[in-house]
C-alpha cells in the first residue's frame, strides 16, 4: 500500500535517494543559516533588540545542515549538487517572497519594513518545515539512523515558528496589522505554488532513482496536486493565521548543540 510511511522509508532505504534527500535539505538549511545570519547582521537600529533571535534562528539552520551532512557521512556519502528545480530558497526568491540575496550582500541598513517582509515570510516557510518534521517524527522517531536527527531539528523548527508568531503579534500591535495580513497571504499563495513544483520535481527524480513503475509515479503527482488544491482553495488560511504561542520567548537563548553529530 502506497503511504507517506511507505513512500519516506524507500527514500531512506536507498542510498541514492538518501544522498539527494539528504543534500536538498542540507542545502536549504545551509541558505537559511546564511540569511539569517546577514539579516541580524543588518537589523536596523530601532530594532536591535531582534538581533540574537534571529543569529539564534541562523544558527539554528547551520546546525540543521551540519546535521544532515553528518547523516550522509555515517553512510559513508558525499552531498550531491541539488537540481535546480528543487531549490525551495531560490524559487521563493524568484516569485519576489522576502528578502533576496542582493540586498543581503549589501551592507546597506535593513529597515524596518525588510523586517516585517523578513518575518513574514518566515511565518509561512517554518510553518512548512514544522508540518513536514512533525509527520518525519511521527513516522521515524525511533529510527535507529535518523529519528534524533528529526525530533531535534523538529523541536528548533516549533522553536522558529513561535518565534515568528510572537514578534509579528507584536508588530501588529504597534501599527503594521494590515501590512502583515497582506504579506502573509501573497507569502502564502507563493509558497503554495513553489511548494507543489518543488515537491513534483524531488518526486520526479526520487522516482528515477528508484525506478518507480508510472501508475506509482501518477498516484504521487495526483496526491501532490490534490494537496496543492486545498492549500489553495482553504489551507492557505492556517499558513497565515497568528495566535499567541505557548512557547514564548523561543528564540531568546543561545542555540542549543547537537553533539551527537
Amino acid at each position: 500500500m502506497l503511504s507517506a510511511r511507505s513512500l519516506f522509508q524507500e527514500i531512506l532505504d536507498d542510498d541514492r535517494t538518501f544522498r539527494l534527500f539528504c543534500s536538498i535539505a542540507a542545502s536549504g538549511e545551509a541558505q537559511g543559516g546564511w540569511e539569517n545570519g546577514r539579516i541580524a547582521a543588518l537589523v536596523p537600529e530601532s530594532m536591535r533588540d531582534l538581533a540574537p533571535k534571529i543569529a539564534r534562528h541562523g544558527a539554528d539552520e547551520d546546525k540543521h545542515g551540519r546535521i544532515f551532512h553528518a547523516l550522509l557521512r555515517k553512510r559513508g556519502l558525499e552531498p550531491v549538487e541539488i537540481p535546480r528545480e528543487t531549490d525551495y530558497t531560490m524559487l521563493l526568491e524568484r516569485r519576489g517572497i522576502g528578502l533576496t540575496h542582493a540586498k543581503l550582500r549589501r551592507d546597506d541598513r535593513l529597515t524596518e519594513a525588510d523586517i516585517v517582509i523578513y518575518l513574514s515570510h518566515s511565518r509561512i516557510t517554518e510553518q512548512r518545515a514544522a508540518d513536514q518534521m512533525v509527520m518525519l517524527v511521527r513516522y521515524f522517531g525511533d529510527h535507529p539512523e535518523v529519528g534524533k536527527a528529526v525530533k531535534m531539528i523538529s523541536d528548533d523548527e516549533d522553536n522558529h515558528l513561535a518565534y515568528c508568531h510572537e514578534e509579528l503579534l507584536g508588530l501588529a500591535r504597534q501599527g503594521h496589522a494590515r501590512t502583515i495580513h497582506r504579506i502573509l497571504r501573497e507569502c502564502a499563495m507563493a509558497e503554495i505554488q513553489v511548494y507543489r513544483q518543488v515537491s513534483l520535481a524531488v518526486m520526479e527524480r526520487m522516482g528515477r532513482l528508484l525506478d518507480w513503475p508510472a501508475p506509482k509515479a501518477v498516484v504521487l503527482a495526483m496526491a501532490i496536486n490534490g494537496v496543492y488544491a486545498y492549500e489553495r482553495i482553504l489551507g492557505w488560511r492556517r499558513m497565515v493565521r497568528l495566535r499567541m504561542p505557548e512557547r514564548r520567548d523561543a528564540l531568546g537563548g543561545p542555540a542549543t548543540t547537537a553533539p551527537a553529530f
